[in-house]
């Protein structure tokens, strides 16, 4: 059995002169359900909700205010799973909606009761399709795209793979519509392969969709780290799909790391919203890195930003470059009153236990 996860971006589900929204969804709940009756398990990361609300609304452009787009969202949605529910309901299969928006993965227990949810519905046979909450979800609570929501879901679920449809047929050296001497990359095996092709990519997208190819890279970023083989593919032929689930590949492959970190650790590092910065010396530094220690208010030089107790923040090295995350026992206040009577000796209080501490730093590598 594989626990399959895969992404739909809106530029599929906007239709094509051959194919459209309806039969599209068809084709993909066809080969899902084949899939699933051979024993798989699946979860769809849907996004379409704005652009098809667009369609039914007869806008020719994506709106650009957050209000329209909110509204757009709210038409698109229903009739998205509308869409949805009739296709997998000829093959025998219920499905359910689930909505997320980041403040649904800001703490440790909503991360955990969101994973229990999509893992319930599994058992039930159920597939569940994931989207954004476009309806209401504002500015400061976006993911900003649904192939970073991928990711995120896809290791709150510990699944094995990861398929990112779209509208290109695999990762290039360059934009192949610009540089003829574009090389197509079918293979990227390391974290420091992919952090050099993040750096180097530019956030392109279309007129309709949020993502681009550098939301891809991000998102294999963090599904890789966690053990899971990510799959870039060409989805304007539903058969793709169909290919990878009987063991072919996509375009490009994103090979998992060998040494994934706990699905925890990925939750400190990919699903928070940091609310301030600490600033730690060379020496805590080291004992965070070298002797997997927590942070003590002695290794602390200054605080930035305002943040509460539990609340999670960035851990910057003395050159101010990030160095770990995680979530403080003390709030900025306490911190910063701490520090300045604060009695250099070995009973330092712990600020950040190292349950709570995740090394950034070595993310990429």
């Amino acid at each position: 059995m594989t626990l399959w996860t895969v992404k739909v971006g809106t530029t599929l589900l906007r239709g094509t002169k051959q194919l459209n929204t309806q039969e599209i969804i068809d084709e993909y709940c066809k080969y899902i359900a084949k899939s699933k009756d051979e024993g798989n398990q699946i979860i769809i990361v849907s996004s379409g909700a704005v652009g098809l609300g667009c369609n039914r609304l007869g806008m020719k452009n994506r709106p650009t205010d957050l209000n329209s787009l909110q509204a757009s969202a709210a038409v698109g949605q229903g009739y998205l799973m509308s869409l949805y529910e009739k296709a997998m309901r000829k093959y025998g299969y219920k499905v359910a909606q689930i909505l997320l928006t980041r403040s649904d993965f800001e703490s440790r227990q909503c991360f955990r009761n969101a994973s229990l949810t999509i893992k319930k519905l599994l058992d039930w046979n159920v597939l569940p399709i994931i989207n954004e909450n476009d309806s209401i979800s504002n500015e400061e609570l976006r993911y900003g795209d649904n192939d970073t929501l991928s990711a995120l879901v896809s290791t709150a679920i510990s699944a094995d793979q990861l398929v990112l449809l779209t509208d290109i047929d695999k990762l290039y050296s360059s934009d192949p519509k610009i540089d003829k001497e574009a090389k197509p990359i079918t293979d990227v095996h390391n974290q420091k392969q992919l952090t050099d092709l993040n750096k180097t990519t530019s956030e392109g997208n279309n007129n309709w969709g949020k993502g681009g190819v550098k939301t891809k890279l991000t998102a294999a970023q963090i599904a890789t780290k966690n053990g899971i083989t990510v799959h870039l593919a060409d989805g304007r032929d539903p058969k793709t799909l169909n290919n990878i689930l009987n063991g072919s590949r996509g375009g490009t492959v994103f090979h998992p790391n060998p040494k994934p970190i706990r699905t925890t650790k990925s939750w400190l590092a990919h699903a928070l919203h940091t609310q301030g910065v600490i600033y730690i010396d060379e020496g805590a530094c080291f004992a965070i890195q070298n002797k997997g220690a927590s942070l003590l208010l002695v290794g602390i030089n200054k605080i930035e930003g305002s943040f509460s107790a539990n609340q999670p923040v960035q851990i910057f090295n003395s050159k101010g470059n990030e160095l770990a995350k995680g979530i403080s026992s003390l709030s900025s206040e306490s911190l910063r009153a701490e520090i300045n009577t604060c009695v250099k000796n070995k009973k330092s209080k712990v600020v950040i236990h190292r349950d709570v501490l995740v090394l950034t730093s070595e993310l990429y590598i």
